[in-house]
């Protein structure tokens, strides 16, 4: 269960079935597109799919509430989220946020946690319908997205636009984050490592081959032109493949970052109480170096 419409943001997971990791590995896997109404976690819970994708901080909600999904690699080291801005608005940074509209979702957690840490009181909050149009028409107007996508058709239309990178708030959550059910790994942890192992072989392969594999992500979401998936795949390249990845491989997640995230949540509300991050994550899955 993917958290989107087909996009590059699963360029691993189209590579793994294009090249037949999966199948090489004994599973026979379907690939399900998200959308906004769509919960993978409820999905996966519910045993409607094995394998699930979200943000960090959306599985620590969900374990929270109740929900027993595990993370079990990451496609994205730091999350490509951000919030767009108009050049001559006035924003350098967080802080200048104050006094301007912005577009968020009203899940969305890291606006909570900048909400806090920046004293953004003034800060005019706006829901954010996935649509850019209001944004582009309102120069004081500030709206989430990802660099992937929406920097692509921010250039289409002209726009001359800054970026506030939501990790660089000091909120830097793993994103696109594979995760499964404590059940599920009890029960058939070989299919658990079947799936991430063929899913970092699919990453590793799309990190140099992503425009052979665009077809095919297309064919499942054809309203995004090659053009745009081309450019999303060369933006998000650093966001998969840096940080702790560029030296513990692809998909590495650290009990440092999970438990800073946990606490931030905290902080501002969103949990109520600490866990046990082992039982949140594990890396045992991922090949080992």
């Amino acid at each position: 269960m993917l958290n989107w419409f087909a996009e590059p943001e699963h360029g691993g997971n189209f590579a793994a079935v294009a090249k037949g990791f999966y199948k090489d590995a004994g599973l026979d896997m379907t690939l399900m597109p998200g959308g906004p109404q769509v919960s993978a976690t409820q999905l996966v819970a519910s045993g409607k799919a094995e394998f699930g994708m979200a943000n960090g901080d959306d599985i620590l909600v969900a374990r929270q509430e109740g929900i027993p999904v595990v993370a079990i690699a990451t496609a994205f080291q730091k999350s490509p989220q951000a919030l767009f801005y108009h050049k001559d608005a006035n924003i350098k940074d967080f802080g200048d946020l104050n006094d301007h509209k912005v577009y968020v979702a009203s899940t969305a957690n890291f606006w909570q946690y900048m909400k806090k840490k920046y004293s953004l009181d003034k800060a005019q909050e706006m829901k954010y319908t996935g649509q850019l149009v209001n944004f582009i028409n309102d120069k004081n107007a500030v709206t989430q997205g990802y660099i992937t996508s929406e920097t692509y058709t921010l250039q289409q239309e002209k726009v001359d636009f800054g970026v506030l990178l939501n990790a660089d708030s000091g909120y830097n959550i793993y994103a696109n984050v594979y995760f499964t059910t404590e059940k599920m790994i009890q029960e058939h942890p070989d299919e658990v490592k079947a799936f991430v192992e063929a899913t970092v072989k699919g990453w590793d392969y799309y990190k140099t081959n992503s425009d052979e594999i665009n077809p095919s992500i297309q064919e499942k979401n054809p309203e995004m032109s090659l053009d745009m998936m081309k450019f999303s795949a060369q933006q998000e390249m650093d966001f998969a493949f840096g940080g702790d990845a560029a030296t513990m491989g692809t998909g590495i997640m650290t009990a440092e970052r999970w438990t800073e995230v946990q606490k931030q949540l905290k902080d501002v509300g969103v949990l109520t109480k600490d866990e046990d991050i082992s039982k949140a994550f594990t890396t045992e899955f991922l090949p080992k170096k």
